[in-house]
């Protein structure tokens, strides 16, 4: 289960290094409005937290990839907890999406469903 675990946390790594993407430099194209339903004009008065919140979710795939690296260098217990910190992150911040907007809690599942798959895989592995 630790090779599983550490596949979706990357995977979940590609996706938020994707979102930071969209949010931080893409805010205001056709592919960012369709993903996070904004217009043209809701996105240039919130280019600026987009950009911010973009780079939070870089630094969280940062982590979740730095702990993978560290398992297969063989720094197990150090690479462990920087996976549990990057996805459990990830999937608190999806958490906090669905509950505080009904109308985001498709875009929390896609958030948060690799980040949940890994803890469970990576804490079935601890067991």
């Amino acid at each position: 289960m630790l090779i599983t675990g550490l596949v979706l946390a990357t995977l979940a790594a590609l996706l938020h290094g994707y979102i930071f993407a969209l949010e931080s430099f893409a805010w205001a194209s056709p592919a960012a409005q369709r993903t996070f339903g904004h217009t043209a004009q809701e996105a240039e008065r919130t280019r600026f937290m987009a950009f911010n919140q973009g780079f939070y979710n870089l630094f969280l795939a940062l982590l979740a990839v730095a702990g993978v690296v560290a398992v297969l260098a063989g720094a197990t217990v150090v690479g462990l907890t920087l996976v549990f910190a990057g996805v459990g992150s990830m999937l608190a911040a999806a958490l906090v999406l669905g509950i505080s907007s009904p109308p985001h809690r498709s875009a929390a599942l896609k958030q948060g469903a690799l980040p949940l798959l890994a803890l469970i895989a990576l804490t079935i592995h601890l067991l």
